[in-house]
């Protein structure tokens, strides 16, 4: 396919980009039947970090400043999506040592980041609340637990409805939908609380996605339906936030944050490799 491509760009169907790329990566290998080659390792890192999550949470809940809180939450999610196993150079490091999330929120790289809209977004936090947030969520493990659900059940405190787009089939460590809902049941308590907050509020919606990347103008039908009054729209990851939607346009703000973690991509923006992406933008 690479070689009719170098020949003919369009000969697949379109112009080589992110998405078609992926998407024909993923078709060669669910023709070779290679359909969840990291269901072992996203179990494992998804029960080590579910025994994390009280400590975690905790931790963040000590903070009494509304912003410190925040920004806190905000390093928790990027150190969080360093468990990518897309990443050759992150997958050596998880071989070989593992990775602590605490360590992960110590060691981000200093600010400014190469886009870091941080400080406006947190004086917005102070002063609004949204009502319904949607989620376009990334990695299974510390990323999805220990990054986003502290984020998501925060917003949940704060009176938001959270949906949570995971991905429909799976690709490469990204969590999916079946996965995300079997993970939060098994968070919540007896009486349907994630650590002491009620999460009546909080959804779990198939994206229709089967890509690291995401085409948002192709979504689930049920996801379009439950986004359609949505005030706030966070996407994800590197795949979803940075290489395919960085600059895509939302009717209401939105927030794209992650870790750049391929050299192409840290070149494309101008920054360091592993360098973090926070791009905050108003309706």
């Amino acid at each position: 396919m690479l070689e009719e491509m170098k020949k003919n760009p369009e000969s697949h169907g379109g112009p080589p980009d992110c998405i078609l790329l992926c998407r024909l990566r993923e078709l060669v290998l669910r023709e070779l039947g290679f359909r969840d080659i990291f269901k072992k390792v996203k179990d494992e890192e998804n029960a080590k970090a579910m025994s994390l999550f009280e400590g975690v949470v905790q931790r963040n809940d000590e903070i009494e400043d509304d912003g410190k809180r925040v920004e806190n939450l905000i390093r928790g999610i990027l150190a969080g999506n360093i468990f990518d196993l897309g990443s050759a150079q992150l997958a050596e490091v998880f071989a070989k040592d593992g990775m602590s999330f605490l360590a992960s929120c110590q060691n981000l790289v200093s600010r400014p980041w190469v886009i870091d809209d941080l400080d406006a977004f947190k004086s917005k936090w102070t002063k609004k609340s949204w009502e319904k947030a949607v989620i376009f969520v990334d990695n299974s493990g510390a990323d999805v637990i220990l990054g986003i659900l502290p984020f998501a059940r925060e917003l949940l405190r704060r009176g938001t409805k959270v949906i949570l787009a995971a991905n429909d089939m799976p690709s490469i460590n990204d969590v999916t939908y079946p996965e995300l809902i079997e993970i939060i049941n098994k968070l919540k308590d007896a009486d349907g609380k994630l650590a002491g907050v009620d999460a009546s509020n909080l959804l779990v919606a198939n994206s229709g996605n089967d890509l690291p990347v995401i085409d948002l103008s192709s979504v689930s039908p049920e996801l379009a339906f439950m986004a359609d009054d949505a005030d706030l729209v966070v996407l994800e990851g590197m795949g979803r936030a940075i290489e395919t939607n960085l600059y895509a346009q939302m009717k209401c703000d939105s927030i794209k944050i992650g870790m750049v973690k391929h050299p192409e991509v840290a070149q494309f923006l101008g920054g360091r490799l592993y360098d973090c992406v926070f791009k905050f933008n108003e309706a």
